[in-house]
């Protein structure tokens, strides 16, 4: 599913530096708790909200348009929120082909932090020895600190200056999860739009330690929670 594809960003965006923590969700959704797993903590003020569905990722942006005097990105259409098409200037998730970009920084590196394993000290938060009670894989000598989530922006931003596209939490994007076939035609601005409910998820996280998952090219999909689940902002610059 990673059929790759010429893409031409046109339009000038705004990206969060950082992955949204729960305090800055629980302004707007004060009842929510990322809970625990066996003993490890998700719910923190400085830790990535997790346990949100793409729903409630949209519904935040929302909110933050509204309280800014910007057009929804996101409308209620048979119980549920679409993107609205053409993409308005509010705040929403970022596009696949905005994150991509923005999670390689320069070039086509393979890796959050290079082209090379093994995983590099202070690379980000992955699966690490800490992580051995939680899940199936770790990186047995890696040790990023966490067992599980850590404050956004614990490590190194890339070149940038965005924190934590490689590790921490995977990322709800815009768009519905589609494969789209290898073209020679750029494709610009794109956003996958329609009817369905899977949407793409983009990065790796906490929990992920194999080489798949790892890559930035690792492109996921999913409609429900997850404890290694977030996003982050963006929106148009005009």
């Amino acid at each position: 599913n990673e059929a790759q594809r010429a893409v031409k960003l046109e339009r000038r965006f705004y990206l969060g530096t950082r992955e949204v923590t729960n305090a800055e969700f629980r302004q707007f959704r004060a009842s929510h708790r990322s809970g625990f797993i066996l003993q490890q903590t998700l719910d923190l003020d400085r830790q990535p909200v997790v346990n949100v569905s793409w729903q409630d990722a949209a519904e935040y942006c929302n909110w933050l348009s509204a309280k800014e005097g910007l057009e929804p990105a996101y409308k209620s259409e048979g119980g549920r929120l679409l993107p609205v098409v053409p993409v308005t200037n509010g705040y929403r998730l970022p596009t696949e082909a905005e994150w991509e970009w923005a999670a390689r920084g320069s070039g086509l590196r393979k890796y959050p932090w290079g082209d090379a394993l093994p995983v590099p000290p202070g690379a980000g938060n992955f699966a690490d020895a800490r992580a051995q009670p939680l899940v199936p894989q770790v990186l047995p000598d890696y040790d990023d600190g966490q067992a599980a989530t850590a404050p956004v922006g614990s490590f190194a931003a890339n070149a940038l200056g965005l924190f934590d596209l490689g590790g921490n939490v995977a990322e709800w994007t815009h768009d519905l999860y589609t494969v789209q076939p290898t073209s020679g035609a750029a494709a610009v601005d794109p956003v996958a739009t329609g009817a369905g409910t899977l949407r793409v998820i983009r990065g790796s996280s906490w929990r992920h330690s194999a080489v798949t998952e790892l890559r930035l090219a690792y492109r996921d999909y999913g409609d429900g929670k997850r404890n290694d689940l977030g996003f982050r902002i963006a929106r148009y610059a005009q």
